[in-house]
């Protein structure tokens, strides 16, 4: 199934829809007339990968579901300044309804897209890979994570059941009742379902040994310093996978991945992306 026909998507469109819709879209009633046809044109504004343009023209067909959209560039594609994403025929009037709710899906999910592909580029050739987290806005976290899949990331945990990850302040709560990483381990691995990784979050060398002596599967360096992790990575002698998170930036991101850690996470791909620049032109038919 299409990520666009999934329910939850389907949900979000409606209620985005609500948001900008619900009360009317006075101009365009006012201005165009209801039997005017015509023809727009989705183009890109800006160099950068494309992602949600099935999402795009759901929203197209939520307004009208006789509006006529042919895809012309596919979700991962690379796109430079004047190419033409998406060609859109029928009534005036309900092309420009829906305009603006589908450009902001679509500018906002190429954007993670576009970021990600340039993490993943920076790294290319290192055996690493670049994951999201949960900072993701509200209610759009299934497509934001769809965009980094798009622009060639992986995804970390979709929610807080998908896994194991214990960190600083569950350890400050349990260490106040005495309580070393060792038996946090153990009670994770006793309590949480079997199926489930263990991953720790440690912010020292002697915790992560510490980590992968206890069996963690994941180990999470937060935010230490690359000579710091790299000896953290050749001391852990992969027992464990581990992870480099805290303060990635696209200009630090390879000195990071040549540490060899296994996984670098990186929130400002769904917290901070900026929207890839796209427009909508209408001719009329």
């Amino acid at each position: 199934m299409a990520l666009s026909d999934t329910t939850q998507v389907k949900q979000l469109i409606a209620q985005a829809l609500a948001e900008d819709l619900g009360w009317g879209d006075v101009t365009t009633e006012a201005l165009v007339p209801d039997t005017q046809q015509g023809k727009a044109s989705i183009i890109a504004k800006a160099r950068g990968t494309i992602a949600g343009v099935e999402v795009a023209k759901q929203v197209f067909l939520k307004v009208d579901p006789r509006l006529k959209m042919d895809i012309l560039v596919k979700d991962g594609t690379e796109v430079k300044l004047r190419d033409v994403i998406a060609r859109i025929e029928g009534k005036t009037s309900n092309i420009l309804k829906a305009e603006r709710v589908a450009l902001n899906f679509l500018q906002h999910l190429s954007g993670i897209a576009s970021e990600t592909a340039r993490y993943v580029q920076a790294v290319k050739g290192l055996p690493v890979s670049i994951t999201d987290t949960r900072k993701t806005i509200p209610g759009l976290r299934t497509l934001e994570k769809y965009a980094v899949q798009i622009g060639g990331g992986k995804n970390h945990r979709m929610h807080l059941g998908d896994g194991v990850l214990i960190k600083d302040n569950h350890l400050a709560a349990l260490r106040n009742q005495g309580i070393r990483i060792q038996e946090v381990i153990a009670r994770a691995r006793q309590k949480a379902p079997k199926k489930l990784r263990v991953e720790i979050e440690v912010k020292t060398i002697e915790e992560a040994i510490e980590a992968a002596e206890s069996g963690a599967d994941l180990i999470m360096l937060d935010n230490m310093n690359l000579k710091d992790m790299r000896q953290a990575v050749q001391l852990i002698k992969g027992s464990a996978l581990t992870e480099a998170s805290g303060g990635i930036t696209l200009d630090r991101v390879r000195a990071v991945a040549e540490t060899g850690v296994n996984l670098i996470s990186v929130g400002a791909l769904t917290h901070s992306a900026k929207a890839l620049d796209i427009s909508l032109e209408l001719e009329l038919a």
